[in-house]
């Protein structure tokens, strides 16, 4: 009697044992962007991927930069991030095989209510500039996270060089979340995606003390993209599990749930996949 339920105990334990192993075969890791973390769009879409697929996902977030960086070492199996230029030349020093672009918000410049550089309603190159003349507060993540790049870039669209080095131009390093909180404190102005802005809308009880002063135009669009990983640089990424998570984000359904994830009756993404 003793002897069987040794051996049932030891079939039940080798049973758990392949199970286990069964699920951790199928995790799969990404490297995203802040964005999609904080806002809390992933939290809700993992739980649906897994429902669907049997895959569990796990993410660390990151800036866009060094998610590129961790795609590179091989240390994730795919990437969610959102610099177009960046991705491409990725793919082009082949880091990625491929690239699907999945939804996208835009950017937005905020800042006080009282608006001290009398930017509102601008296009955010003059408005940029008129920064720059007045000496107003920026608060800039500083982080090289796809956020930072395009910051980068609308600078040099409105003439002249980074203020990296000006005392009103002020660098984090941290996230977009912390970045806004210090911009709030420091009465200044910073560029967000407009899905963060509204979760910090969402946390400050939909009356934020920054304001949305500037936004509209081709050139702020924010577009969100995921990457899998080119196998002869990282040939033990799960490339299949990678292309299944890739295919469900442009599937219909994945597609509907990221259309329905709203705050404060707003989406904070809108999806466009091909």
């Amino acid at each position: 009697m003793m002897k069987r339920r040794f051996m049932t105990t030891m079939m039940a334990l080798v049973a758990a044992i392949a199970v286990a192993g069964s699920v951790q075969a199928k995790a799969l890791m990404m490297a995203t962007t802040t964005s999609t973390d904080n806002t809390g769009l992933l939290d809700y879409l993992a739980p649906e991927f897994t429902k669907d697929t049997g895959i569990e996902l796990k993410w660390t977030s990151v800036g866009t930069g060094k998610a590129l960086k961790l795609g590179m070492n091989c240390d994730v199996d795919v990437l969610l991030v959102h610099a177009p230029p960046a991705e491409k030349k990725y793919i082009k020093d082949g880091y990625a095989e491929s690239r699907k672009e999945i939804m996208f918000n835009d950017f937005v410049i905020v800042g006080p209510e009282a608006d001290p550089a009398k930017v509102k309603g601008m296009a955010v190159e003059k408005a940029l500039a008129t920064i720059r003349t007045k000496g107003k507060t920026f608060v800039s993540r500083g982080d090289n996270s796809g956020t930072n790049k395009k910051e980068k870039l609308l600078w040099k669209a409105a003439g002249g060089p980074l203020p990296e080095k000006e005392a009103w131009y002020v660098q984090t390093g941290q996230g977009m979340l912390a970045s806004l909180n210090i911009t709030a404190e420091r009465g200044g102005y910073t560029m967000t995606d407009r899905g963060t802005y509204i979760k910090y809308s969402h946390k400050n009880g939909g009356n934020p003390p920054l304001k949305v002063l500037v936004e509209g135009g081709a050139i702020l669009k924010n577009q969100y993209s995921v990457l899998i990983l080119n196998s002869s640089n990282c040939p033990d990424a799960q490339k299949e599990l990678a292309e299944a998570f890739s295919a469900w984000m442009a599937g219909d359904r994945a597609q509907k749930l990221i259309a329905d994830f709203r705050l404060l009756g707003m989406a904070l993404f809108t999806p466009n996949a091909q």
